[in-house]
């Protein structure tokens, strides 16, 4: 008795499972669809392109080679210059476009005050790209 209550209940009752087989069977064959059609809706006309060959056009700016020496005597570009005609001078350098590079290349033993005041005289002027140079330690 207890068997028939229960299979009546199998048959009465709604199920709760889902079944996915035909889920799966729709996906596999999207899938094979899919794999068939791409390579067909990549077509591409072949043309033959001219080759030729080139390279970037870096235009390096200008620099000035400033020294500065113990005895504080200063060069531009190698030229001995003084104090008060720096001013002038970054006036003239400093509208050029590219704007020139300033290289500072001080004697070890020049004192930073020194060094100070051509970096202002430079920085006023308007040059923005001032860098030292040194020599690598051996």
């Amino acid at each position: 008795m207890a068997n028939a209550d229960i299979s009546r209940r199998r048959h009465g009752a709604p199920m709760a499972d889902m079944n996915v087989v035909p889920l799966v069977d729709v996906m596999l064959v999207l899938l094979v669809i899919f794999i068939v059609t791409a390579p067909l809706l990549t077509h591409a006309v072949k043309i033959d392109l001219p080759k030729a060959s080139s390279s970037a056009n870096i235009t390096k700016p200008e620099h000035i080679e400033f020294g500065i020496r113990e005895s504080g005597d200063l060069y531009w570009n190698g030229e001995q210059i003084t104090l008060a005609a720096l001013p002038q001078r970054f006036a003239q350098e400093a509208p050029k476009q590219p704007q020139p590079e300033v290289h500072i290349r001080a004697d070890r033993l020049v004192h930073y005050e020194k060094v100070a005041q051509v970096m202002a005289l430079a920085a006023k002027a308007g040059l923005v790209r001032i860098g030292f140079v040194s020599e690598p330690q051996e």
